[in-house]
């Protein structure tokens, strides 16, 4: 039989392991103005062979690493560079990638293809930003013709402008519902770090500031715990006169990294990895640019199409808040209740931060943990919206749950 006419056999792409640093405010005063962006995926990538000894270096195939600003310090190829800076021997190749606010995600559903495809055994993926040193939207060119020929509205190049537009297309996606979901998400974060639900997957990170010496960062910069509604309510609305979006419910500007060791089912069997989910689909989609933050519908209707699944066969989701109306416009389209224990147990961008390329992972993360914590739930989910218009869904199933491995690899009920 020639090897084009051989039947090539999908196989199963695990999730293996999580980390990311601690997620710093952007700027001169945030704890990584002086800390390099690779260095930060570095301490990532260390933490996960540290974390995996039974995993020889050498048996990694790719390092793909994702960043929205691609230059600096977040340059010159950096899925290659961190490789290198991490240790990894030289045989190991890697890559950059560039999709937004789901780079990292966008890293581990190419990779993980190549695992199914049986291109790699073993992937690390992950994604870095570092917005005090690269802010969004930072050398970009937009080409002329996106608004002299009417390609998008200008406000598609604002992610602020969008999250307005979204309030006017959904009105009852009011201001004070937007706040309340961000309360609440400030609320679990804290609940989650009171339980030592986020501490086990965070890599501290040495850091020097000059004429302040060396500090230990350990924990998110960002939380702002004990939020209340009352408090949000007196915040500006800097995208539009009387407009709905603040910096109170919506993300901030924030400097981190993450990355995933991702295998082969029958790799990380071999390798006696663990496996924390396993893949069962993913998506990605596209929206007009104006109102991105709907992305995460179509994409998800497209995940759920072509894993055989439901909205109501997935028991937990982690939904990027880049904007809690963008949050709130999945719910109830989806009919979900703000409040729906399912969403966010652990609170969400809103609390800790999106250092944007970066988010994708920290999401499959927490998602990881929460399935090792809740074994009735079999399906759970990661989704979020990217800028100039997408959204990207990736479906999980849990190896904790009675029914693992009962079924094909297809998610069919």
């Amino acid at each position: 039989m020639s090897p084009q006419s051989r039947a090539r056999q999908i196989r199963d792409v695990v999730f293996v392991d999580g980390v990311r640093t601690p997620f710093g405010r952007a700027g001169e005063k945030g704890m990584y103005a002086d800390t390099r962006a690779d260095d930060l995926v570095v301490k990532c990538i260390r933490e996960l062979l540290r974390r995996n000894p039974s995993l020889p270096p050498e048996r990694v195939d790719e390092v793909a690493i994702a960043a929205t600003t691609q230059s600096g310090d977040q340059g010159l190829t950096i899925g290659r560079t961190a490789a290198l800076l991490a240790g990894l021997p030289r045989t190991v190749p890697g890559f950059a990638i560039d999709r937004m606010c789901a780079g990292a995600m966008t890293a581990v559903t190419t990779t993980a293809s190549g695992i199914g495809f049986g291109a790699y055994d073993v992937v690390i993926a992950g994604g870095v930003e570092h917005m005090g040193h690269h802010p969004m939207g930072a050398g970009a060119d937009p080409n002329p013709r996106f608004v002299t020929e009417r390609l998008v509205d200008p406000a598609a190049l604002n992610m602020g402008n969008t999250a307005e537009n979204l309030h006017d297309r959904f009105p009852d996606i009011t201001k004070e519902r937007t706040d309340a979901y961000a309360a609440a998400s400030q609320e679990k974060l804290a609940k989650a770090y009171a339980g030592n639900q986020i501490q086990p997957d965070l890599v501290p990170v040495a850091t020097k500031k000059a004429g302040a010496g060396w500090t230990l960062s350990s924990v998110d910069e960002g939380p702002r715990p004990g939020t209340t509604v009352e408090d949000l309510a007196t915040l500006r609305t800097p995208f539009r006169p009387h407009g709905r979006v603040t910096a109170g419910n919506a993300s901030g500007l924030n400097d981190g990294a993450t990355t995933a060791l991702l295998a082969s089912a029958d790799a990380a069997e071999e390798l006696g990895l663990p496996v924390k989910m396993r893949m069962v689909g993913y998506a990605f989609a596209g929206v007009e640019p104006e109102v991105m933050g709907i992305g995460p519908v179509p994409a998800t209707e497209k995940a759920l199409k072509q894993t055989g699944l439901s909205i109501e066969d997935i028991g937990l989701f982690e939904i990027n808040e880049a904007f809690a109306v963008q949050v709130l416009s999945f719910l109830d389209h989806f009919g979900i209740a703000d409040d729906d224990p399912r969403v966010n147990r652990y609170g969400g961008a809103i609390a800790v931060g999106h250092p944007l390329a970066s988010s994708g992972v920290r999401l499959m993360t927490q998602l990881a943990r929460q399935f090792e914590e809740d074994p009735s739930v079999r399906y759970g989910m990661t989704t979020m919206c990217i800028g100039l218009g997408m959204g990207a869904t990736v479906i999980w199933e849990n190896p904790n749950h009675p029914d693992y491995n009962t079924e094909s690899t297809e998610a069919s009920k």
